[in-house]
Formats: structure tokens, sequence, C-alpha cells
């Protein structure tokens, strides 16, 4: 496969972009999930299609494209806050097809029930990512564990703290101890980041709801930052970008910045060196980081974690299923979804 970064100007240009695009959409199918355009970068690294110092050149290109329409405006992840809320889309059902499947769906309905997941358990678990392929790639196995995940965007917002707090709280009042896996980039401010986490959710414990809920105390919360590590990065032999410069463009390696001459800083520095690891990083080898998050998880739930959920789900089926026929229900059921298919 070839990709070639458009370099021309004008028609030709034109020409190489819908090239380029072309065959990323073709790699594309081959990744299985949607990216973002700075994700893509460390797609197209990961083959040797690109240098570390054509990452900014690429992820225009690729926004180029998805603005002449030479990419679907949708190849790419965003961010789902930016999303629209409030969509309505009318149904292309009649109101009596409507009925029918809300009738076959009550034959089936245990399917889709929600138990509490965590009744028994000894943990509780939510998860933290620092990008959001990071969330695309994790979720699958995040969704079988029944674990809910999200992007904490730098530091996070306040709100989004308070969130997945109350929920901790909520969880330690039943008994259960509570687990926040991390994984964020591998520099001086996403090692701290992991680290003032508590700290972080300690500033918000004395806050309150309207619906009259209280903080959450997060003295007794693990915080266990999983990835993206130094071992990881070896191991699978990750991309290092070598500079310390920030998000705001400035360089946390220059003894002129003002967090140069911190302690976390200069450890970094005497063990790392002047070189960084985005977590996007690791998105090129799909099936190495799912296993390092599906370990994270397991070193908390145990191997069998997924055994004992499908053991609920069973009893839940097996328990409507008997409901449906000892009351009649079922034969009722049937009864009146063959009176709508006579109706046809």
């Amino acid at each position: 496969m070839e990709i070639i970064l458009p370099t021309s100007s004008g028609k030709k240009r034109n020409f190489e972009l819908a090239k380029f695009a072309q065959a990323l959409q073709k790699f594309g199918e081959q990744t299985g999930i949607k990216i973002s355009s700075r994700g893509w970068c460390y797609q197209l690294e990961s083959e040797r299609l690109i240098n570390k110092n054509e990452f900014d050149k690429a992820e225009k290109i690729i926004n180029e494209c998805r603005k002449k329409g030479f990419l679907p405006i949708d190849f790419v992840a965003e961010e789902d806050a930016r999303a629209f809320s409030g969509i309505e889309t009318p149904d292309s059902r009649t109101p009596i097809e409507y009925m029918k499947e809300y009738l076959e769906a009550a034959l089936r309905c245990e399917k889709w029930y929600t138990p509490d997941w965590w009744k028994g358990e000894e943990y509780y678990i939510q998860m933290l990512v620092e990008k959001i392929d990071l969330k695309t790639l994790f979720k699958t196995v995040c969704e079988k564990y029944h674990i809910p995940i999200a992007t904490s965007k730098g530091w996070s917002s306040m709100l989004q703290r308070a969130e997945y707090a109350r929920r901790f709280r909520e969880a330690e009042d039943m008994g259960l101890k509570c687990v926040l896996l991390y994984c964020g980039d591998h520099d001086p401010d996403g090692l701290r980041i992991s680290d003032f986490i508590r700290k972080n959710l300690s500033d918000l414990k004395s806050v309150v709801w309207r619906d009259g809920e209280y903080g959450y105390d997060p003295s007794d919360l693990v915080i266990d930052r999983f990835g993206l590590n130094y071992e990881d990065i070896a191991k699978l032999n990750l991309t290092w970008i070598d500079n310390l410069i920030t998000g705001s463009g400035k360089n946390l390696a220059s003894p002129s910045h003002k967090n140069y001459h911190m302690d976390y800083v200069q450890d970094y520095l005497s063990r790392f060196g002047v070189r960084k690891c985005e977590a996007n990083a690791i998105v090129p080898k799909p099936k190495e980081a799912r296993a390092i998050c599906r370990m994270a998880i397991e070193n908390y739930l145990g191997p069998d974690a997924l055994d004992r959920f499908d053991v609920v789900r069973k009893k839940i089926v097996r328990n409507v299923d008997d409901f449906r026929r000892e009351t009649g229900l079922e034969y009722a059921i049937t009864k009146a979804l063959e009176i709508i298919g006579n109706q046809r």
C-alpha cells in the first residue's frame, strides 16, 4: 500500500488529495475502528508511511480531505461533547407496525434488562482515558465488563469529576471497593495527572447536588494508572516524540519554563530524557492495547468475571421466561401478534 502526502497546489493538489483519501479509506477498512485525525498520524507512522515530524502536516491534510469531500466528514472520531442532542427523526413505520415490534420485544425484553452487575462483587470500577482514540479502542472491552469509560480531556471538567465521584460514593455505600483505572500520555504532566486525580476529587468532596445527594471522599479510592507506561512503550516499540512541547506551545524542557525546576519535571527528565509518548501511539496495536486494558480490569475482577456476569444474565432470562409461561402472558402476546398480522 502506498500513501503519499499531497504536496502540490491547484488542480493537481485535488488529484493528490483524492488519491491520498482513497488509500486512507482502504487502510481504514483494515483497522476496524474509527479514530481521530491525530490517531491516523500514529497509524501512518507505524506503517512507516510518514515520520514524526510530519504529524501536523498529515493531520491538516486529512482535515482538508474532509472539508473538500474527498473523505467522509465522519471518517474520523470526534468528541461526543460536540454532538447535537434533541434531534428527532420521523419514524418510517406505521403506528401499528410500531406496536407490533413492541409486542415482539415483550417476548425477549429480558435480554436488554440491566441488572445490578455489581451486587455481590468486591470491586466497582470506572475508567478514564486521555484521548478519544483510547475510548474508542477500549470501549468494547469495558462494555463486556460493564465498566463506564470516558475521556478525561487533560485535567477533566468539574462536573465530569463530580459525576463519576457520585457513582463511586453510591458503590461504597453498597460496601464495594472502588477503583479508577486511568490511561494517559507518558509525559511530565500526563504522569502528574494520574498522581493528582485523588486531590482533584477531594476538592469536590463537599459538593451537593440539586436532588440533595452529597459529595464523595476519595480517601479509600484505588487509583491505578495502567498505561501508557514506560514498560508498554518499550515492549511494543511505540513512537517517542523527541520534545516536551506542551499544548500551549511552550517547552517544558527549557530552563525558561516556569515549571522546569519543579521536582516532577526534573524527575521525568532524569528518568526518560527530553521525549514523550502520546497515548495515541498504542492505537496501531489494538490487540495488544485491549489486552493491557483487559488485564487491568481482571486484576481486580478476576479472570472469571465474564462467567459470573453470564450467570446473572441467564438467571434473569430464565425467570422472566418462566413468568411469561406460568401467567399466560406468552400466549396472550402471541395471540395479539396474530390479530395484528390478520389485519394486513
